[in-house]
């Protein structure tokens, strides 16, 4: 469902209670070149003999968790000879590859060298910013300090915005809950990272698309599923979001353009910025009322 030429009407007096945004693909782009380097370089570094390539990889994001992907690609697969054969020692063996392709993730991270999302190729300031890096004196360090401006704008007015208007922010993500909290740290700020609770990795038993994560959630924060937004780019995330009887927007990422979001309230394929903007507060909890003029 486009928005792009529907008009929303709403009470101003109407807002969610939470809204809830996954990290990985609505954030940051962190699947293609950072959860899946990190795989690949622990694949390596343990001599397994194995390597996820990008089309590979995108299948298997289907799969919420990474322990549980691993899991999952090596039933199918065969196990390395490597790995034991005991079911509670391959648990063990899977946590220790998952420790290791986290902190190896994290230098990542704290290297500032994972590819920051800019909502969609075609949005004005991408594409300005990619004329200028033909030209010999633009700065490639420039280019990713202007991106991360651009970039997280639209989504950090919309935290604001939430957080003046007393609505509670939550960050919802199966990745590790170190990973994450560094992400929303260096994204958005230390002073709004202390104002957002963060959600991750083995905190629920159960991965999206079970809505585990979400629920929890919203119990922790005291708010009725039904009032809160959540914003994913996935369909686990969107089945997630919709099992927990909560409104869902999707911002399309590179791996998830393709998939179908025919539950989802809204779908934008770019984040967008002034003037090309998709979405904000009030229309967050325009959903709410689904109250809609063509």
């Amino acid at each position: 469902m486009s928005m792009r030429n529907v008009r929303v009407t709403c009470s101003a007096s109407v807002l969610p209670s939470a809204l809830l945004f996954d990290c990985d693909g609505v954030l940051v782009d962190t699947e293609k070149d950072g959860h899946r380097i990190s795989f690949n370089d622990t694949f390596k570094e343990k001599e397994l003999g194995v390597t996820w390539d990008v089309d590979l990889y995108g299948e298997l994001l289907k799969i919420g968790g990474g322990k549980e992907r691993m899991t999952a690609y090596f039933n199918k697969t065969g196990w390395p000879e490597k790995a034991p054969s005991d079911e509670e020692e391959r648990k063990q063996f899977i946590a220790s590859l998952h420790k290791r392709k986290t902190e190896l993730f994290m230098v990542l991270i704290e290297k500032k060298l994972l590819p920051l999302r800019p909502g969609s190729d075609q949005c004005p300031i991408v594409m300005m910013i990619d004329e200028c890096l033909v030209l010999p004196t633009f700065s490639m360090t420039y280019y990713l300090e202007i991106s991360v401006f651009f970039s997280f704008r639209v989504i950090i007015r919309l935290i604001d915005q939430a957080l003046e208007k007393g609505v509670k922010v939550a960050v919802c993500s199966t990745s590790n809950e170190k990973a994450v909290t560094a992400i929303v740290s260096f994204l958005l700020g230390p002073e709004r990272a202390e104002k957002i609770q963060i959600f991750a990795g083995d905190v629920v038993p159960r991965k999206k698309p079970d809505p585990a994560i979400y629920t929890l959630a919203a119990s922790t924060l005291g708010v009725d599923p039904s009032s809160c937004v959540v914003v994913e780019d996935s369909a686990i995330g969107l089945a997630a979001a919709k099992a927990a009887g909560m409104k869902c927007i999707v911002t399309k990422s590179g791996y998830t353009a393709e998939e179908d979001f025919l539950n989802a309230d809204a779908v934008f394929d770019c984040i967008g910025d002034p003037p090309e903007e998709r979405f904000d507060l009030a229309f967050c909890g325009s959903l709410l009322q689904k109250q809609y003029v063509s």
